[in-house]
């Protein structure tokens, strides 16, 4: 960003202060506050969602949630010369939430519950944060493993990463098949698609901003109607694998979420066939595919060989979340 983009400014009510560059943004500090300029790649009805449900969810009693400021004209979205447009929110100086700490995500559970507890819809929102029920994405994601199931058995040679893949590939495809089979009866069956809330959509620690009296949560571009399970599972997925699926760290954030936040049995069902599903497995075969296979980054190997040996503990802990939360 340049000075273009500094006097993209002159469109808002504020006194600039003070300028500096933060990741791919601009931030600001302003007779408001901080304040975060940046491109805005979304359609233009999506802000407006974003917008009601923020405010919703202050109304509800959260505050620490970031805030879209509206332009002169009272747009959201404010568009340079070039056709690009922008978007203003109001933001808290801080650091990332530290996954490695373990009271830092106990306390982002509490902060996840809470804010789910002020995200249930209270009023009419603009028609277009509905999101596609979970089996259609586990369905798009076995078709695409499909695909490449077929490019590897009709490729010739191979090198050490496809030889690899195709010795656990059955495996984890059966799998895959098989926990979207199980989740679509589940899902016809007892109605498990809950959207009573507003899901903040892409909940993890680069949203999570660590201030002086607790968490500020920013980027809620992917906000959306869902159960709490989404929320739950991108948060709680990433910090199991980097433990080996340990029970104790998964029954511990499930615990921290509990004491503020009451789960219905579907969201645990949904909880449960979403962390049942081989997603990282699934993301590993799609970078693979739609990258260049000249040459593939040792670091693929790498990644696929701890997701197989993590596989054990994986089961382990999704049979003790079974019994424990009675999904069928």
């Amino acid at each position: 960003m340049n000075d273009r983009h500094v006097s993209l400014l002159e469109n808002y009510d504020l006194e600039v202060f003070r300028t500096w560059k933060g990741r791919g943004a601009l931030l600001f500090e302003t007779n408001i506050g901080t304040v975060i300029l940046k491109e805005y790649t979304g359609y233009k009805e999506k802000s407006c969602f974003q917008e009601a449900a923020l405010s919703m969810i202050k109304a509800n009693g959260f505050n620490h949630v970031e805030t879209i400021i509206k332009n002169k004209e009272g747009e959201l979205l404010t568009t340079d010369g070039d056709g690009i447009s922008y978007i203003l929110k109001t933001y808290r100086e801080g650091r990332e939430c530290n996954v490695r700490d373990e009271k830092e995500c106990v306390l982002a559970m509490e902060t996840l519950a809470r804010l789910h507890r002020a995200s249930v819809v209270t009023r009419k929102l603009p028609d277009f944060g509905k999101t596609f029920p979970v089996s259609r994405e586990f369905e798009k994601h076995n078709k695409e493993l499909r695909r490449v199931k077929k490019f590897l058995k009709e490729k010739g040679q191979k090198n050490d990463f496809e030889l690899y893949l195709m010795q656990c590939y059955d495996y984890f495809f059966e799998r895959a098949n098989l926990v979207a089979d199980s989740f679509q009866k589940c899902e016809e069956a007892d109605n498990i698609q809950s959207s009573g809330i507003i899901c903040h959509g892409e909940y993890q620690h680069h949203n999570l901003i660590i201030t002086g009296d607790g968490l500020f949560l920013i980027n809620f571009e992917k906000c959306v109607q869902d159960s709490p399970a989404r929320d739950i599972y991108l948060f709680m997925r990433k910090l199991l694998e980097k433990n080996d699926w340990n029970k104790e760290t998964g029954f511990l954030l499930l615990s921290a979420y509990e004491k503020e936040n009451e789960l219905k049995p579907r969201d645990y069902a949904q909880l449960y066939y979403r962390m049942s599903y081989p997603e990282k497995f699934w993301k590993i075969v799609n970078f693979y595919y739609n990258s260049g296979k000249a040459w593939i980054p040792g670091k693929n190997l790498e990644k696929l060989i701890k997701v197989n040996a993590q596989e054990v503990q994986k089961t382990e802990f999704l049979e003790d979340f079974r019994k424990k939360y009675a999904i069928l």
